[in-house]
């Protein structure tokens, strides 16, 4: 009898898993395509379809909580604790309203404990088979972004979010507009590429797990390469040569891929080489030089570039800091809670993501949320790190990506969030040699 009953456990659980992972991949395309839902194929329904992946995730903490497959751990419990004082902080003595700081609290509760959960139920195996897919989908994303960068706003492919009439290109250079792709917006696209680098730099360092995807390999890498100037983005490149850097750091430890670092350097270019004797790649390179050279005189150079613009301006939100117990309120400092509460959207409170949260938060709550989120890049650091030495180089890649994007990333903006969320608990999975999950 027991054995019977033990024996169903196992089976039971087995299928939760699966229901679990599933959930994840559908999380995965929803977070790729959701842009593509809200512009071309249900624009009625553009509002409630940005937070297409809060009740998805509601679900599957839901069935990974009830049947024991995850628990909270101590981060978990203290961001949640943190969370739920400011959301009170936000009712009592902030905004005061109720939606934006459900808006705001859907964060750090709801999406925030998915990267655990994913961590714990996928595995090395799945992280890969993900990364192939991205191949894939890289290769299509980059013609969609040629097609968008040289039709005028008016075309279909660059119809914007909603009901909206206006075309979804944003500021760019020598009159040309810096595209979404599938996203609602130009972030979403920039962290698609950073995304797919960190995998693309992966499967050339381990040739044998891209299986039968070698030539799709190839043409993915001449993509993301083209993307650069394409997208008219200084954050793509910055995100490419990011996963270069990690990939020479990993060489100190094991010198046996500096060959394939050299043979890459060198492939990559013959690739811009290749490129080059195109016009379209051509145009697309003036462009992107153009708006390098303006947005960084803009914004004061390297050091305005990456030192502001990466790091988040900590030491601004601290010194500007006006409340240090309550701040404005739990969601204020979001988009859409900025809409809800005032009828536009904008930046109320700050454009960067640690004056948000301090601002929001007040300075005791908002660092507190900010040293859980720095001991995260921490832990995943450690990890990644130490399973360079059992051969795994893909945790220390993802984390290339996912570093930055922990720190100081945008969570105020669902797609932002979606990314670092996801990157995160694929870094710590990629680290399963097989399920967790017994």
């Amino acid at each position: 009898m027991d054995n019977t009953i033990n024996t169903y456990s196992v089976r039971l659980r087995e299928v939760d898993i699966s229901l679990l992972k599933k959930g994840i991949w559908i999380y995965f395309y929803l977070l790729i395509f959701e842009g593509a839902l809200r512009k071309w194929i249900l624009p009625s329904l553009a509002e409630p379809l940005l937070i297409i992946r809060d009740p998805l995730a509601i679900w599957l903490l839901f069935i990974a909580l009830r049947d024991g497959i995850w628990k909270p751990n101590s981060m978990v419990i203290l961001t949640l604790g943190v969370s739920i004082l400011a959301f009170i902080f936000a009712l009592l003595f902030g905004h005061g309203n109720l939606f934006v700081a459900l808006f705001g609290l859907r964060i750090t509760i709801i999406q925030f404990p998915l990267l655990f959960l994913i961590g714990r139920v996928f595995n090395n195996g799945d992280v890969i088979k993900l990364g192939k897919i991205i191949l894939w989908i890289n290769i299509f994303m980059t013609l969609l972004v040629a097609v968008q960068f040289y039709s005028p706003q008016s075309a279909w492919v660059n119809k914007s979010i909603g009901l909206a009439t206006e075309g979804s290109g944003f500021q760019g250079a020598a009159g040309f507009f810096r595209v979404p792709g599938t996203f609602s917006f130009t972030n979403g696209l920039s962290l698609f590429y950073g995304f797919s680098a960190a995998f693309i730099f992966y499967f050339w360092t381990n040739v044998k797990k891209a299986g039968k995807s070698k030539t799709v390999l190839i043409i993915s890498t001449v993509a993301l390469f083209a993307a650069i100037p394409l997208s008219v983005s200084r954050t793509v490149m910055f995100e490419v040569v990011l996963s270069i850097l990690f990939l020479i750091i990993v060489s100190l430890k094991r010198p046996k891929i500096l060959s394939k670092i050299v043979f890459g350097v060198i492939g990559s270019i013959f690739v811009f080489i290749f490129l080059s004797l195109f016009s379209f790649f051509q145009t697309a390179v003036m462009a992107f030089t153009e708006r390098f050279t303006s947005a960084s005189e803009t914004e004061g150079g390297l050091e305005g570039t990456l030192i502001d613009r990466f790091l988040g301006g900590m030491y601004g939100a601290i010194v500007q800091s006006d409340n240090i117990f309550y701040g404005v309120g739990l969601g204020m400092g979001t988009n859409a809670g900025a809409k809800i509460a005032t009828g536009n959207t904008g930046f109320l409170i700050s454009e960067g993501e640690w004056g948000r949260l301090i601002g929001e938060m007040g300075l005791l709550i908002g660092m507190v949320v900010i040293i859980i989120r720095v001991s995260l890049v921490l832990k995943l650091f450690k990890l990644s790190w130490r399973e360079v030495s059992y051969g795994n180089l893909l945790p220390w890649l993802l984390f290339s990506f996912t570093m930055l994007n922990i720190l100081q990333g945008q969570w105020a903006q669902p797609t932002a969030l979606g990314f670092s969320i996801l990157s995160s608990g694929l870094v710590l999975a990629s680290q399963n040699k097989s399920s967790t999950v017994s």
